[in-house]
C-alpha cells in the first residue's frame, strides 16, 4: 500500500517506496559534483533525526537554518527537524545582525545551523543576546564553531531510531511546519506560521502544472530555499522523484546549466531579464546578414503567442527563427531547458513571449508565503497559458475579487496566522479568506491578471489615483532601465528614481559611436543618454493617462541590490529605502 502524503517528510518516504533515484540530491564541492541518492537521504535524515534527539531537540522547538546557496545539507536537516515534531525556521542570509537577532528572540530558536564563515561571523556576534539560543552549528569547517558532523555522530546508535519513529508518528497534518519570517519592504519582518497540510496541499496541487517527467526529469535550483516558492518546488521535486542539482551561485549559474543540462528551472523575472539583455548585447555586436537575421528573429519572437493563434504563416516564420537563431539561445541555457517557472515579481510580457518562441516555455505563478506559497499558475497543457496573467487557480484555491479589487484567496494553503500575532492576523482574514494585499482582475474564463499593490496605490494632490506598480513594469520593458521607482504621493505628479542598464547602455554608446564614461557618476550626466532615457519614458507615457505620466526622473549611479538593502531577497525593490537614500533626488525633483 502506497504512502499517504499528509505531512512534508512523507515525500521522502514516497520517493523510497515507489521510485528511488541515485541522484535525488546533487551539490557541488571543490568542483565536482557529489549526488545523494534516495536511500542515503533517507539513511542520513535518520541520522540526523537521531543526533538532534540526543542533543535535546524536542517537539516544537525551533531550529533557526541559514545557508548562503542551496545545497544537499539543508534538505538533510530540514527533513530531519519535520520528522520528529520540531520546526524549521529558515532565514535569509543577506539580512543583517540585528535582524538575525529579532528572529532568533522572536522565534525563541533553540539551535541555529548555517553555511559558512561569513554567516557564523553576523550569528555569533549576536548569539549573547538570544537567552534561548544554545549553540551554533556550521556545514562547513570554521575554527571556533561546532561542526553538523557532530550532530550526526551523535545519531550513529540506529537502535535509538525507535525515538524517531514515535515522535514521526505523532506529527498531525495540521501541526506547524515551519516559521517563515517575510523579508518584507518596510518594517520588522513576520512569522507566518505554515502547517504540513499546508504546503503539502500546495504540492499536491501543484504537481500536474509542471512538465516533469518522474524519475527522468533534472532540475537546477538557485532560488533562495529559504524563501517557500523554492522550497515547496523542492518538496514537489521530491515527491516526482526529480533530481535537484544545486547551482553554486548566480554568477555561475550559465556554467551550471551547461554541466546538468536541466529540464526545469524556477526563475525570477530579474534573472531573465538579465539573461535577454546579455544575448541583446551580443546580437547587436554582429555585423552584416547575421545582425539582420538575429533582430528579425527577435522581432517575430516578441509577437509570439502560444497554441498557433498567430496563424500558419507566423507559425512557420517561427520555425526558421527557432533553427536558425533561437536553437543558439537554448544550447547557451544547457540545450535541454523546456520550462521555467516564473515568481515573486510581475514578468514583462516581452520576456516571456521571447522565451516561449525560442522554446523555453516561462509559466507565470502568483502566490505570496501567506499561500504556502501557490494560488495561481499558468501551464501550457490544456489551454492554460496566457501571456500576461499568471494563470489559473490551482484545485482546492479560490480567488476572489473584492470590492476594492484587493485579491482575496481561499483554500488549504492559507496560513495558520501569524506567529505571536492574533492582531496582525485578524487584520488580513475576513473568515476563510486572505487578504493579499494585491489588487487584480479576474478574465471570463478564470486567468487572473494582477493590476498592483493595494499598499501602494497612492493620490497625487490634485486627487488622482495612480498604481506605481504598473508604471514601473511598463518602464522596465526598455532595455534601458534596469529598475525603477514611481513616486508622487500628495505630491502634484509622478517622477521616477532609475537605476540604468548600465551594461547595455555602454555597449549601446559603443555601437552608436558615443563617447561614454565607464564611470556610473559620469555616465548619467551624459546628455546623450539622458536624452535617449527620456524619450523611452515619453514612449511608455503614451500608455497612461496624462494624470499618471511621468513628468521629470533622475537617475542613480549605484546599481540597486541585496546587498545594499535596496532590493529584498526575491528582487522586489525596497521603496522605503530607495527613498531614503535618493531623497536628494527625491527633493530635487519637487521642490527645485
Amino acid at each position: 500500500m502506497s504512502i499517504q502524503i499528509t505531512r512534508l517528510f512523507d515525500f521522502l518516504y514516497y520517493q523510497l517506496e515507489n521510485n528511488p533515484i541515485d541522484n535525488a540530491l546533487v551539490t557541488k564541492y571543490n568542483g565536482v559534483w557529489k549526488a545523494t541518492s534516495t536511500q542515503e537521504f533517507v539513511n542520513k535524515v535518520n541520522q540526523l533525526s537521531r543526533g538532534l534527539i540526543e542533543l535535546g531537540v524536542k517537539p516544537n522547538d525551533k531550529i533557526a537554518v541559514i545557508t548562503s546557496r542551496n545545497r544537499t545539507e539543508w534538505n538533510l536537516l530540514d527533513m530531519a527537524i519535520l520528522q520528529i515534531g520540531a520546526q524549521n525556521v529558515p532565514i535569509y542570509p543577506t539580512i543583517s545582525a540585528k535582524d538575525y537577532e529579532y528572529v532568533f528572540n522572536h522565534a525563541e530558536a533553540t539551535y541555529c545551523f548555517l553555511s559558512d564563515k561569513e554567516l557564523y561571523d553576523k550569528a555569533i556576534a549576536i548569539k549573547n543576546n538570544v537567552s534561548s539560543l544554545k549553540e551554533i552549528y556550521s556545514f562547513d569547517a570554521i575554527d571556533g564553531c561546532k561542526n553538523w558532523n557532530e550532530v550526526i555522530e551523535l545519531g550513529n546508535d540506529v537502535s535509538k531510531q525507535e525515538k524517531v519513529e514515535v515522535l514521526k508518528n505523532a506529527v498531525k497534518p495540521n501541526d506547524l511546519a515551519t516559521l517563515i519570517y517575510t523579508s518584507g519592504t518596510t518594517g520588522k519582518p513576520k512569522g507566518v506560521m505554515l502547517s504540513h497540510n499546508n504546503i503539502v496541499s500546495n504540492v499536491l496541487a501543484s504537481k500536474n502544472r509542471l512538465p516533469l517527467i518522474q524519475g527522468q526529469s533534472k532540475v537546477l535550483s538557485f532560488l533562495p530555499v529559504c524563501h517557500v516558492f523554492e522550497r515547496m518546488l523542492q518538496y514537489l521535486y521530491i515527491y516526482d522523484s526529480i533530481s535537484i542539482y544545486f547551482a553554486e551561485s548566480i554568477e555561475k549559474i550559465k556554467d551550471n546549466l551547461n554541466e546538468v543540462k536541466p529540464n526545469l528551472m524556477s526563475v525570477v523575472p530579474r534573472l531573465l531579464e538579465k539573461i535577454f539583455d546579455g544575448i541583446m548585447a551580443k546580437g547587436a555586436q554582429l555585423k552584416g546578414l547575421k545582425k539582420g537575421i538575429f533582430f528579425w528573429a527577435v522581432k517575430i519572437g516578441l509577437k509570439y503567442e502560444p497554441y498557433g493563434e498567430n496563424g500558419w504563416l507566423y507559425e512557420k516564420k517561427l520555425a526558421i527563427a527557432r533553427k536558425l537563431i533561437f536553437s543558439k539561445w537554448r544550447d547557451a541555457l544547457g540545450g535541454e531547458l523546456t520550462t521555467m517557472v516564473s515568481g515573486s515579481a510581475a514578468l514583462q510580457p516581452r520576456i516571456a513571449r521571447i522565451f516561449c518562441a525560442a522554446g523555453m516555455d516561462v509559466m507565470e505563478g502568483y502566490g505570496l508565503t501567506e499561500t504556502s506559497p501557490v494560488a495561481t499558475v499558468n501551464q501550457y497543457k490544456e489551454k492554460g497559458f496566457r501571456i500576461g496573467t499568471v494563470g489559473k487557480a490551482i484545485d482546492l484555491v479560490e480567488i476572489k475579487i473584492a470590492e476594492d479589487d484587493e485579491i482575496l484567496i481561499k483554500g488549504p494553503n492559507v496560513m495558520l496566522g501569524y506567529y505571536k500575532d492574533a492582531v496582525k492576523t485578524a487584520e488580513v482574514m475576513t473568515g476563510d479568506y486572505f487578504h493579499s494585499g494585491d489588487k487584480g482582475a479576474i478574465d471570463d474564463d478564470g486567468f487572473l491578471r494582477i493590476t498592483g499593490r493595494k499598499k501602494e496605490i497612492f493620490k497625487t494632490s490634485g486627487g488622482k489615483y495612480i498604481s506605481p506598480v504598473l508604471l514601473e513594469n511598463e518602464l522596465k520593458q526598455s532595455p534601458f532601465i534596469e529598475q525603477v521607482v514611481v513616486f508622487g504621493e500628495g505630491e502634484k505628479m509622478p517622477t521616477a528614481v532609475i537605476q540604468p542598464n548600465f551594461t547595455f547602455i555602454k555597449e549601446w554608446c559603443e555601437r552608436k559611436e558615443i563617447k561614454c564614461s565607464n564611470n556610473n557618476k559620469e555616465l548619467i550626466c551624459n546628455p546623450q543618454i539622458l536624452e535617449r532615457i527620456q524619450l523611452e519614458i515619453n514612449t511608455k507615457n503614451e500608455r497612461f493617462g496624462k494624470w499618471e505620466r511621468i513628468k521629470l526622473f533622475e537617475l542613480t549611479p549605484d546599481v540597486w541590490s541585496v546587498d545594499n538593502n535596496l532590493l529584498t531577497p526575491t528582487f522586489k525593490t525596497k521603496r522605503g529605502e530607495i527613498r531614503k537614500k535618493y531623497d536628494d533626488l527625491y527633493e530635487k525633483m519637487y521642490r527645485n
